[in-house]
């Protein structure tokens, strides 16, 4: 038998990553909210990977409560997500994936583009996706992982934030209204840039982002969680004390409909 797979989160995400990695005949121990993590670590505290399959929100609650055995096993795969966010929690290593495919409820799931990945089981999650026919690869270094958190993030907050104006697909967004989605992935960019520490090579993350909206020129700019995602750019300005005038002006118009 291989060696077990923790899976925290049992939704959508982490339901798509079960079956690949159950293909591989790897025997899954899923945990939701009401589990002990600590009995479950005591009774698995070697497991080949402990997959994070929470959402954004509640990501930082679930590491905090992490058993220190898991901390060399652990895989992260949440949107939003930076070397910081691990990091605070004296993570040091973990195996990180930049998702470009989605999963609904009652919907298969829809590729945009590769996936990359880094860390120790990046081969794993590799061959577990590619049993689902989703492809990805893996990265060669940290910094090229930073890169790619980074282009995912302007992706899906330009795409979410400016769509809370114009609506409709990413197509729409990009080839209707280009300046739009410039200011907001600019000043989306500034405060990347902030909580990585260091400047960003902007045009190089533009074409990244057209390339992922190119993926699906059908994907909806907004869902459910744009508003969530506006308020914490918000916050987050405030914090480094960023102008950020189109995303305030957004914000603004948001708070008052």
């Amino acid at each position: 038998m291989r060696d077990p797979v923790i899976v925290i989160g049992t939704g959508e995400m982490g339901g798509v990553f079960t079956r690949g990695l159950l293909r591989l005949g790897h025997p899954i121990f899923p945990v939701n909210r009401q589990t002990d993590l600590d009995k479950i670590s005591a009774a698995v505290p070697d497991p080949r990977l402990v997959l994070v399959a929470v959402g954004e929100n509640d990501l930082h609650s679930t590491l905090q409560n992490i058993p220190k055995a898991w901390h060399a096993h652990l895989g992260l795969l949440q949107n939003e997500l930076l070397p910081g966010d691990w990091r605070q929690h004296d993570i040091s290593k973990p195996t990180v994936i930049s998702v470009w495919f989605e999963k609904k409820k009652g919907q298969d799931f829809k590729v945009l583009i590769p996936s990359p990945i880094y860390g120790p089981q990046a081969s794993l999650l590799e061959n577990a996706l590619a049993t689902l026919e989703i492809p990805s690869w893996e990265l060669d270094n940290e910094e090229e992982l930073e890169y790619e958190l980074v282009r995912k993030n302007v992706y899906i907050l330009t795409t979410n934030i400016a769509g809370l104006v114009v609506g409709g697909t990413v197509d729409d967004l990009w080839f209707k209204h280009e300046e739009l989605a410039r200011q907001v992935a600019n000043e989306v960019m500034d405060i990347q840039a902030w909580l990585v520490g260091h400047h960003l090579e902007r045009e190089r993350l533009i074409e990244g982002m057209v390339e992922g909206i190119k993926g699906d020129l059908q994907h909806k700019c907004m869902g459910r969680s744009a508003p969530g995602r506006l308020a914490r750019a918000i916050q987050y300005a405030d914090q480094a004390d960023l102008k950020v005038p189109k995303l305030r002006e957004i914000h603004a118009q948001q708070s008052s409909s």
